[in-house]
């Protein structure tokens, strides 16, 4: 019984390798999935690198009025910082609302940031004790949702999944990239052209 003709000049089609087929289907999925989560942290990342020009993070201007050593104690310092974000006819709370406290030595001032849903940050000359800005930090919850601690702890974890699948996508790219070109044979020479061996 005669086999089926095959058409000339059709060549038999290579058969795709398995490592190939692997980092095809990752680059896919890794890809459609985790899209969402990348282009968070890419548009929050952009958003943070310039949240003092779109006003998400004051900008203080103040030069030191005092040297270092003559500045007001940390305690003194976290009390005013309370007094000033406390709303009117309220108690100024204790220590547990601040947050954090940056002290910054070349401006002369330090910044309290209070644990409350505005994240109040309160900006204090740290050598009379002068009050220099109270307002709300925009940038925190962009912080918080690029890092994915905004979800909590397993949404530290997703945002670290998202970068691995990033890394493997892009690995996975080059791969189907440059494999073909690995594998490309090396061109026949041409009639009366002489092979360098």
């Amino acid at each position: 019984m005669r086999g089926r003709s095959i058409p000339r000049g059709a060549a038999a089609q290579p058969r795709k390798r398995p490592l190939s087929r692997i980092a095809f289907y990752a680059h896919l999925w890794l890809g459609v999935i985790s899209t969402i989560g990348l282009i968070a942290i890419a548009i929050t990342g952009i958003m943070l690198n310039h949240k003092r020009g779109i006003g998400l993070m004051p900008d203080v201007s103040h030069e030191p009025t005092q040297a270092i050593e003559q500045s007001l104690s940390i305690g003194r310092l976290a009390e005013i910082g309370l007094q000033a974000a406390a709303e009117p006819g309220t108690e100024p709370g204790g220590i547990e609302r601040i947050d954090r406290m940056d002290v910054r030595p070349r401006n002369g001032y330090v910044k309290l940031r209070m644990r409350d849903a505005a994240s109040t940050e309160v900006t204090i000359d740290i050598a009379d004790g002068r009050v220099l800005h109270v307002g709300k930090r925009g940038d925190v919850f962009i912080e918080k949702l690029h890092s994915g601690e905004i979800f909590g702890e397993r949404g530290i974890l997703l945002s670290d999944i998202a970068a691995i699948a990033l890394v493997i996508t892009l690995i996975t790219g080059y791969w189907l990239w440059l494999a073909p070109k690995l594998r490309r044979p090396a061109p026949a020479p041409k009639a009366g052209e002489k092979v360098i061996r």
